[in-house]
């Protein structure tokens, strides 16, 4: 006996110091906590669900002003919205209604709205993911392929609820690993505080480079998953779903509400100035086990679609040059010494190839000025591509703090490292690389005068420039007037707000230059908002 104590007593503690080996303080072993949740909402026996409802879409990146612990303005509602997830086969299908003319049609909530792709055009709207593809649909339109940097965010969200996340959790490198710690959830601000419980934190690797944490909860419950991407503007960005009111259907258990942010809730920690942050979310009562839905093959042209970087070239005045190819421009104004760029839209690739034919245009001239025409993400994705090259840029006062605490910054990028977090110029720290401007400014040399001033879009964005060449009679402008399509009532109040000022300041206008769009003549401009307001 003495000798089987003592056989039993060593197990104890081989099996003890492995124990400790493995999951050093602060650490547990996530496998029993996987698989009580598991047990608890019957994740076994799911494969793919569909649930609908009434949701309500959030536009990242695209608030009025910036300003801490607001939501992402919300267009309108996404009705009838449903949406089918097959984990099996890594599918997953979106419908709702939604009002046409007031979004891209690209874009169906939280991040990817991008300004200068056509507007959607049906009340009927379908997103569409299948493996490393993404495609959208407007009404009965044709298939259109969703970038790579989106789709692959949206093919993550199929796994980010507690079915989807217990699964991944079981795929190839997904290395799981678990902490503990105790959670005053929300501080009460909700209610009478609650006690502090002890909640669990299971984190997996997804695709190779994605971190996704699954809060745990005392019922075995997953109520909150989170994860960072990447985005142009801000580098890591925090996407954190959250799933109340888990009923029953049948053998399975799903949360019937959701709550998402994009960016950080309420940003009480002062992590960043600004960024808003419910994204979507909703009501979807109607859950449907064990409803794969009809196979989504990857159409041809979704498969065939290219989303490589290029650069058009185009001389719109003497020294004055169009630099297109994309859903946005820059726009660049060469002076005897340096040059001047209206505009940094797109992200570093991009604005890399743009500066690479500024070069050319103009050999050996520093890019002095990059004026910026307002704070929306799709418009200042390059803005740190200008700074590390040397540019001084140029913005309304009212953006200043923003761009200084949240874009221009030493804040390390840890999913897609930039050049200035890799290699950040002096001269961020000591802060002359900025123009703050309030009513006016002026850039000029012997050879030519640029004028910038603001102008306040109704209902658009706080903190709006635009630019003036005299002698040549052109404006540059963003999102006042765009030319990529049609002008549409949506655009008006923007339109009259661009026409007070050129009358205000008494500007002697010939040829009107978008960022979304081809220049044209101002007698086009005039037309067209002589046809709105007439309409209205």
């Amino acid at each position: 006996m003495k000798k089987y104590q003592v056989v039993a007593m060593m197990t104890l503690f081989i099996s003890t110091s492995l124990s400790a080996q493995l999951f050093p303080t602060g650490y547990v072993d996530p496998e029993p906590l996987l698989a009580a949740v598991a047990e608890e909402i019957g994740e076994a026996n799911l494969q793919c669900i569909s649930y609908s409802g009434t949701g309500y879409n959030g536009a990242v990146g695209q608030t009025f002003e910036n300003a801490v612990n607001i939501d992402w303005p919300r267009p309108n509602a996404l009705n009838n919205y449903t949406r089918t997830i097959n984990w099996e086969t890594g599918t997953s299908v979106e419908t709702f209604d939604r009002e046409p003319g007031l979004n891209p049609a690209s874009w169906k909530y939280g991040l990817g709205w991008v300004g200068g792709t056509p507007t959607q055009q049906e009340s009927r709207q379908t997103h569409i993911v299948n493996g490393e593809y993404a495609w959208h649909i407007d009404g009965s339109g044709e298939p259109v392929a969703v970038s790579p940097e989106i789709a692959e965010i949206y093919r993550m969200d199929m796994w980010l609820n507690p079915h989807g996340f217990l699964k991944a959790a079981r795929m190839p490198d997904a290395n799981p690993v678990a902490v503990w710690r105790w959670e005053q959830i929300e501080k009460g601000r909700d209610g009478n505080v609650v006690y502090p419980q002890k909640m669990y934190v299971v984190a997996i690797t997804m695709f190779g480079k994605y971190r996704v944490d699954a809060t745990i909860n005392a019922q075995n419950q997953i109520q909150r998953i989170k994860t960072t991407v990447d985005i142009p503007t801000l580098g890591d960005f925090n996407i954190e779903h959250e799933s109340t009111n888990q009923l029953t259907f049948g053998d399975v258990k799903w949360p019937i509400r959701w709550h998402s942010h994009q960016g950080w809730d309420d940003n009480w920690q002062f992590y960043r100035h600004s960024t808003g942050h419910n994204a979507y979310g909703g009501d979807f009562p109607d859950v449907v086990p064990h409803a794969c839905g009809d196979p989504v093959p990857v159409p041809q042209v979704v498969a065939d679609a290219t989303f490589e970087v290029e650069v058009t070239v185009d001389e719109i005045a003497d020294g004055v040059y169009l630099l297109g190819g994309g859903p946005a421009n820059s726009y660049m104004i060469e002076f005897t010494d340096f040059v001047a760029v209206f505009e940094s839209p797109g992200n570093e690739e991009r604005s890399l190839k743009v500066i690479d034919e500024i070069t050319k245009l103009a050999p050996n001239k520093p890019i002095r000025w990059l004026i910026t025409s307002h704070p929306h993400f799709d418009h200042i994705g390059g803005l740190r591509t200008y700074l590390h090259i040397g540019s001084t840029i140029v913005t309304h006062m009212i953006n200043l703090d923003f761009l200084n605490h949240d874009v221009l910054s030493y804040e390390p990028r840890t999913v897609k490292p930039d050049m200035v977090s890799m290699w950040p110029p002096t001269e961020l720290a000591e802060g002359y690389n900025y123009e703050a401007v309030q009513e006016s400014y002026v850039i000029a040399d012997d050879s030519r005068i640029l004028r910038v001033s603001y102008v306040q879009p109704l209902g658009h964005v706080a903190g709006m420039l635009m630019a003036y060449l005299p002698e040549e009679g052109i404006v540059f402008q963003a999102d006042l007037f765009d030319t990529h399509e049609a002008p549409k009532a949506a655009q008006l109040p923007a339109m009259q707000s661009l026409s007070n000022q050129v009358q205000r300041m008494d500007m002697n206008v010939e040829t009107l230059a978008p960022v979304h769009g081809e220049p044209v003549p101002w007698s086009v401009f005039e037309e067209a908002l002589e046809t709105l307001e007439g309409g209205n």
